[in-house]
């Protein structure tokens, strides 16, 4: 079935050259166009859409008020802003939730893989238990602007890099928090970073991308009290299984993209835990009460629960995102990876590098010691070589660390 997009701008021509763009794309979506807010409500009501693109400066019913409407009353539509504007103008966006960000013009290239990266999560959607679930969180956190200007500076034919630390810069809070990430226990650097522009350098614009992505979402909810639920905790099993991915894309010979994308993953791989906690207070505490008295682990308590599991929400989240595939996949599918259409070395790395670090470090003092779903071993070809995996794992995080094989 067709995927529907709807394309609203108040300009004629903006919506005609848009047209001809992706009059190749006919076969694979059903394009609809308006040229006011109001005509695009109505064509959603007549149909519900699977995605809308507007521009943000229109008359009577602008693009803020437009896609305001559109979480309301559609909030399974994902919404795309196409603007020319400031930052300035788009963080009246931020509290709307946009999911993806355009800047006029774009090309259509940029605009087809906007489009198809925010769609990815539809195979993750297809679970009714998850609909249900997106339909009634109220708070989804919206990307950060520092990350946008990452974007558009890497899609300069010659990015710069001094570029990239300069915008890191300018967020004094953003960018104390990733020097202290960098010059922490968690990537070993024999000399201090004193720059973004080192850090950019030694780790790469990919992963410093992700990391600040990571303490964005991690900030946006540093004031939100859950009982039993410890964001310090949550962060520091994330980068140690972050950590870990990067030891096994080296141990697993992994390409440099791969490489990136399981450390993103690792780093992001728990975010979905921070949506329930905020938006689902009650039931959220219910699953950590069972996990507390009755053992057992947090993503089947939650699925018992809720319906669905943080993995499967942090996928779609990173999805909405724009995330590359195989780190949402990664994300989405890293409890249960043999449910994953596509099995990719990104999803091996989160995978095993959740249980060795639950298997090392969280369970180190309990009796419970998690394990790797063998069958997807054997479909990645790599059960010979998971006690190797343990070994390097285990001089890696310390000699302190439990015999968990």
């Amino acid at each position: 079935m067709k995927r529907r997009i709807l394309f609203v701008d108040d300009e004629p021509k903006v919506l005609g050259g848009i047209r001809r763009m992706l009059f190749d794309m006919r076969g694979e979506w059903e394009l609809l166009f308006a040229e006011s807010g109001q005509r695009a409500l109505e064509i959603i009501a007549e149909g519900l859409v699977d995605v809308i693109v507007t521009d943000i400066l229109m008359p009577e019913m602008d693009g803020v008020e437009l896609l305001g409407r559109i979480r309301e009353e559609y909030p399974s539509v994902t919404r795309i802003a196409m603007s020319g504007q400031s930052s300035a103008k788009f963080s009246a966006l931020a509290a709307l939730t946009v999911h993806q960000y355009l800047s006029k013009p774009c090309s259509v290239e940029d605009l087809k893989a906007v489009i198809n990266q925010a769609m990815g999560r539809e195979r993750i959607l297809d679970d009714p238990a998850l609909k249900r679930m997106i339909s009634r969180v109220e708070r989804l956190p919206s990307v950060p602007a520092i990350y946008r200007q990452l974007t558009d500076e890497l899609a300069k034919p010659e990015p710069s890099l001094q570029a990239i630390g300069v915008i890191v810069s300018r967020d004094v809070s953003m960018c104390a928090k990733l020097l202290q990430l960098v010059n922490s226990s968690f990537f070993g650097f024999a000399r201090h970073i004193e720059s973004p522009e080192q850090a950019v350098t030694l780790l790469g614009v990919n992963v410093i991308k992700s990391l600040v992505l990571s303490v964005h979402l991690f900030a946006e909810f540093e004031e939100q009290k859950v009982p039993g639920f410890t964001l310090a905790y949550l962060w520091e099993h994330s980068m140690r299984v972050a950590s870990l991915c990067r030891l096994l894309a080296d141990v697993e010979g992994f390409t440099r993209e791969e490489r990136d994308h399981a450390f993103i993953a690792g780093v992001l791989h728990d975010v979905g835990k921070l949506i329930l906690a905020v938006n689902f207070v009650e039931e959220y505490n219910s699953c950590l009460e069972i996990v507390r008295n009755q053992g057992g682990v947090m993503w089947q308590s939650e699925r018992s629960i809720l319906g669905v599991s943080h993995a499967e929400l942090g996928g779609y989240l990173m999805g909405l995102w724009g995330l590359p595939g195989p780190i949402v996949e990664a994300i989405a599918y890293h409890h249960l990876p043999l449910t994953c259409p596509e099995p990719n070395k990104v999803l091996l790395a989160v995978h095993a590098a959740n249980v060795l670090d639950h298997g090392l470090y969280v369970f180190s003092k309990r009796s419970v010691v998690p394990i790797m779903e063998q069958q997807f071993l054997e479909r990645m070809g790599v059960q010979a070589r998971v006690e190797g995996w343990w070994q390097a794992a285990r001089e890696l995080m310390g000699s302190t660390a439990k015999d968990a094989e």
